[in-house]
């Protein structure tokens, strides 16, 4: 038995009363802050990964090797800057996932664990895609000297990016599934409109759709997932817009959550 058992209560909660004030402050989190903070990342994810993404789309040309290389050396330093938004939002991403695992790991810790793991998985995969960006890029530029001519360092280019393109697809499973654990953490919690917790929940299903899409449809899925992804990016613009202006709708203006626990 530890010998506090025999501390009268009044001496015990003094004791405890008399921790310093910052292990204290340490112990306790205000929901609204950290709701903040994750809109403040959200909001950071989507810039740099809205940037990555239409970079991509304007430098690869599916099918056509001569043009995507003309258009990577046309615009090789934004290339450059799209490769290091990808590896910063991907990093930034976990951090985000981090900070709504402390936000929202009362309501489920299982099911807050599992939006952390897919987030890791993602951003894993979406950092290995930049490389393969970065060396399209190099080989484009003559950085790498391949001795195969200009149609093979072309074909070359070509498939590099290729790989990026489709690598970026599979990290879209994992773009959809973090957010089913996330709509239903933010439903389940009552601090959030519930309609925006389904919504998060259907734009993860329609990630995964579009996913299938593309893979599955060669000739139409690219515009097929260009669409049907429509609602995936109402709904996070909504979650972003809704940590960055109301926070937490906690109960209690003073609502405090444990950070450690």
């Amino acid at each position: 038995m530890h010998d506090t058992q025999f501390l009268p209560h009044a001496a015990q909660s003094d004791g405890a009363n008399t921790l310093p004030a910052e292990r204290q402050e340490s112990m306790v989190t205000s929901p609204k802050r950290l709701a903040r903070i994750a809109g403040v990342l959200y909001l950071l994810v989507a810039i740099l990964s809205a940037f990555a993404y239409f970079m991509d789309k304007k430098v690869y040309v599916p099918g056509d090797a001569a043009t995507t290389v003309r258009n990577v050396l046309g615009h090789s330093g934004l290339v450059r800057i799209a490769v290091v938004a990808d590896l910063f939002q991907a990093t930034v991403w976990v951090f985000l996932a981090m900070t709504l695992y402390l936000l929202l790991k009362h309501v489920n810790k299982s099911a807050a664990s599992a939006m952390v793991v897919f987030v890791a998985i993602g951003a894993g995969i979406t950092l290995l895609n930049a490389v393969f960006e970065f060396e399209g890029l190099r080989v484009a530029t003559g950085a790498v000297h391949l001795a195969a001519g200009t149609a093979g360092r072309n074909a070359q280019v070509l498939l590099l990016l290729d790989t990026q393109h489709y690598g970026f697809l599979i990290a879209q499973i994992f773009f959809g599934l973090w957010l089913v654990p996330l709509g239903y953490l933010a439903y389940k919690s009552g601090w959030f409109p519930k309609a925006l917790g389904v919504l998060l929940i259907v734009g993860g299903a329609c990630y995964l759709v579009g996913m299938l899409a593309a893979f599955l449809i060669p000739d139409s899925g690219q515009k097929i997932n260009t669409f049907i992804t429509i609602p995936s990016t109402i709904a996070e613009i909504s979650m972003v817009v809704y940590l960055l202006v109301i926070g937490a709708r906690t109960k209690e203006p003073d609502e405090r959550i444990a950070a450690a626990a």
